[in-house]
């Protein structure tokens, strides 16, 4: 007999989206896996000069965001982590899936991948740090090298791949 309390819990799992509190990201994830469920991070590498010396360091690719499997009669249990501001659910898991999947391949086969807001071609802007801060300007396209853009749209984020022109090939034209 089945008990009334179990009723529409299942083991399905399904991906999440935890939106965890600034500079949480990695304790969340570690967190996660201790629990034995599947959390991904994607890190990318970042190189700062200190006084002549360069130090390296791995950044969330998406700051803010860890990426979870998980039974879906767990996510309260994630949802309830000090360090967890929100769960949030990927309205269309298979397409969730496909972009997150994408990603983590480029970052496995070592290719270059840096964060990067999606900006077409024409897209007026504002420089807002650095030697030309407050100037503005419109995007152009970057000559000499290719950079593939790598969307996860369920939070409004990309990172870019730097390949050689020779590496792609156009599906759609402009």
């Amino acid at each position: 007999m089945m008990d009334m309390r179990d009723e529409g819990r299942t083991s399905e799992l399904e991906w999440r989206v935890a939106h965890t509190l600034a500079r949480c990201e990695k304790k969340v994830a570690d967190w996660v896996r201790q629990q034995g469920w599947r959390a991904e991070l994607p890190l990318y590498r970042s190189i700062k000069k200190y006084r002549g010396k360069r130090v390296e360091f791995h950044k969330p690719l998406f700051p803010g965001y860890v990426f979870v499997h998980i039974p879906t009669a767990d996510a309260r249990k994630v949802q309830q982590h000090d360090q967890v501001a929100r769960l949030l659910v990927p309205p269309d898991q298979s397409e969730f899936a496909d972009q997150l999947s994408v990603i983590l391949a480029a970052i496995a086969a070592g290719l270059e991948v840096t964060p990067v807001r999606s900006l077409p071609p024409g897209t007026r802007v504002e420089i807002v740090s650095g030697p030309l801060r407050g100037m503005q300007g419109l995007v152009e396209k970057t000559k000499g090298f290719t950079e593939v853009v790598l969307r996860l749209d369920f939070i409004s984020h990309a990172a870019s791949v730097r390949i050689e022109p020779h590496e792609v090939e156009v599906l759609d034209a402009p």
